[in-house]
């Protein structure tokens, strides 16, 4: 009887983890489709006649950091969430002048990606460590390290934005 118990709760903890573990994938899908539609109304927002606007010189332009934002989802992506290949080739992501609109489908492109990885992502792999230039670290903080990278550098689109006297778009959380 005490046998029987025991798997019950262990089963009944096992069911509530997947349960979790399926949410927490369902939030990050939600937060990289905010994330991309917050990120290509930057784009969008900006004239593409200062998408090489830089405001220092040591700084990426607005064109490169929405590029770096597209590179580091995608390879984020291809590297430790999935085996499905990248849509993109190692040249594809850097700036070579690209237009407004390749850059937005480039954008799309990338969180489409990372979007559709983490959907068919297994739950049970959330906790899997796998090496990183930092040190291992779990698929889930991958995840959420998906997450502050693109924070980080869309803080800095604001930025770009209002230095050209462009209203940024509304925050999208939710």
């Amino acid at each position: 009887m005490k046998s029987i118990v025991f798997l019950s709760l262990l089963l009944a903890g096992s069911l509530v983890t997947q349960a979790q573990s399926g949410s927490y994938l369902q939030e990050v899908t939600a937060r990289l489709e905010n994330s991309k539609k917050s990120t290509l109304q930057m784009a969008q927002a900006m004239p593409e006649n200062q998408y090489g606007y830089k405001p220092a010189t040591d700084e990426m332009s607005f064109r490169a950091q929405l590029l770096h934002i597209s590179q580091n989802v995608s390879w984020l992506t291809s590297t430790h969430l999935t085996t499905q290949a990248s849509p993109f080739s190692d040249s594809s992501l850097k700036d070579t002048g690209q237009s407004k609109a390749a850059i937005e489908q480039l954008i799309a492109q990338a969180f489409d990606y990372a979007i559709e990885s983490v959907r068919a992502f297994d739950a049970a792999g959330l906790e899997e460590k796998v090496p990183f230039f930092a040190g291992p670290l779990s698929k889930r903080q991958i995840m959420n390290l998906l997450n502050d990278h693109q924070s980080h550098h869309r803080g800095q689109l604001i930025v770009y934005l209002r230095m050209n006297g462009v209203k940024p778009p509304a925050y999208v959380g939710w």
